[in-house]
């Protein structure tokens, strides 16, 4: 496949990048948020941690490119207390630590905030209590810490961590702030999968570069507040042209979509189907194919791949195949190239169980809950024609806590730039998709990325395409106070399409 230039994939892509041009270190400072009185956060004396990790949020300069450095801001990790290999650096990047944490382990985070604007962590996926979820409210300012104490609830899986204060989010995460939270249990590991060196998790972000190889965010122009900031080059791993060195045995491949807005519909060039193991929250319930996977940003797939009938030095390259989103095509582009690098005598089998996922039944939700999807003319996005208020919840987003209820999310599209998809993410516990409804007019973008969406499983984040009806079924227990749900388009995100559901006992 030809390289495409950045001007190429930009005009394909349907979007023209806006003149202003904003190193990732420099980004809007005067656009930070009003604080609220912060709640005193010191470590608790009752609370003895198994785990302490001490992150830093910091500027930093990393050679993203080879022979020059670029700005970033990332999130620097050192284990305080616990065994080797908690913390795992990410070699060569500006992404965060990996963080490899088990079920049912006591974690201290302790998060140190040393950026010229306020900032807070958010547990994408992690089943924790309200203050300790990074709500924008808890964001701190230069030279504060934070303290994170919470038991790890959550199923094996790939979770991820990423700034949350409000309206700041897209250009943190864009600077380079984010990691992987991966969480192991004994259902899991009792399967043999692969693990180790075979056990390869994979973020992929876009970026776009000025001449002097510094990032370039534009969330404030107004194409990208519409449509979400989209790059002209694909990093894996924070890493160009990105490739593996793979022996032929299986492997477990984590695919995050840590982009701020851009969708990918992966492919392997040569047709080759995926099997997927797992999904946001966890291990499916047993293996499914796909001809290719449809992510969503914020959304991660695990796929078991089996590199075993290929030859050693032959390659396999990934790409993000042609597909519409409902208001522009994507044309195809570059992801990754796998090349088999040695010969392997390993073999691994393929469960056919996996899990026991233990989902709730439709006849225990207590009531429907709907939530329309809509561009809110002159001011961003809203969600049932509200946007973000810091601390303000409707009486139709109180929750009753130990609930089941259904929520239904509605994009009716509308045409024209309100005819965009939503990837919908709910903090707190994961749910289960229950029902999709696609309309006529939404038909023809949803039939190039059908096949490869995933709804089975746990998820905490859903692609919801103009024109599209989708319901989740989900458990509103154990903890009390004020959760997120929005976008996870971080510019509409950042531009309102965020509320509070406030869980009361």
């Amino acid at each position: 496949m030809a390289e495409i230039t950045r001007r190429t994939f930009v005009k394909l892509a349907g979007v023209g990048m806006a003149s202003t041009v904003l190193a990732a270190c420099g980004m809007n400072r005067d656009n930070t948020q009003q604080l609220l009185p912060q709640p005193v956060s010191t470590p608790s004396a009752d609370f003895v941690p198994d785990v302490e990790i001490a992150l830093r949020a910091i500027e930093d300069r990393v050679e993203v490119r080879s022979g020059t450095q670029t700005d970033v801001w990332r999130i620097e990790g050192n284990l305080i207390k616990g065994d080797d290999g908690v913390v795992v650096p990410v070699a060569g990047s500006y992404l965060g630590p990996t963080l490899h944490l088990k079920k049912g382990q006591k974690v201290r985070i302790e998060f140190t905030n040393e950026l010229p604007e306020v900032s807070i962590i958010h547990w994408h996926g992690l089943h924790v209590p309200a203050d300790m979820d990074g709500h924008p409210q808890y964001a701190i300012d230069k030279g504060e810490t934070y303290y994170y104490e919470f038991e790890v609830l959550n199923r094996a899986g790939t979770y991820w961590y990423h700034p949350h204060p409000h309206g700041r989010t897209g250009p943190q995460v864009y600077a380079g702030m984010a990691g992987f939270f991966i969480i192991s249990d004994d259902e899991e590991s009792a399967l043999g999968l692969p693990t180790g060196d075979y056990d390869i998790p994979l973020v992929l972000q876009d970026r776009t570069f000025d001449d002097n190889d510094q990032f370039v965010y534009n969330g404030g122009g107004m194409m990208d507040q519409m449509i979400g900031f989209l790059g002209d080059e694909v990093l894996v791993n924070g890493v160009p042209d990105f490739a593996l060195d793979v022996a032929n045995r299986a492997y477990r491949f984590r695919f995050l979509n840590g982009s701020n807005s851009r969708m990918y519909k992966l492919g392997w060039s040569d047709g080759t189907p995926f099997t997927v193991i797992g999904t946001d929250g966890g291990l499916l319930e047993a293996p499914v194919t796909r001809p290719y996977l449809t992510l969503a940003p914020a959304e991660r797939l695990d796929i078991w791949v089996d590199f075993g009938d290929r030859s050693v030095d032959t390659d396999m390259k990934l790409v993000s195949l042609p597909f519409d989103n409902g208001n522009m095509n994507s044309p195809e582009f570059p992801i990754l190239t796998a090349t088999i690098a040695r010969q392997s005598t390993d073999t691994a089998t393929l469960p056919s169980q996996l899990s026991t996922p233990n989902f709730f039944d439709i006849s225990q939700a207590e009531q429907t809950r709907e939530v329309v999807l809509a561009q809110r003319m002159g001011s961003g996005w809203s969600l049932n024609g509200r946007q973000f208020e810091m601390t303000g919840v409707a009486e139709e987003e109180t929750i009753r806590r130990g609930s089941i209820e259904i929520w239904e999310f509605i994009n009716k599209g509308g045409g024209g730039m309100s005819n965009l998809p939503h990837p919908m993410h709910m903090h707190g516990e994961s749910f289960k998709v229950i029902e999709r409804q696609t309309s006529s007019g939404g038909q023809t973008a949803w039939d190039t990325l059908s096949e490869g969406v995933v709804d089975e499983g746990w998820k905490d984040t859903v692609l919801v395409m103009p024109g599209q009806r989708v319901k989740v079924l989900r458990r509103f227990g154990d903890f009390t106070g004020l959760f997120l749900y929005h976008c996870h388009n971080l510019e509409h995100e950042d531009q309102g399409m965020m509320r509070n559901l406030e869980i009361k006992a």
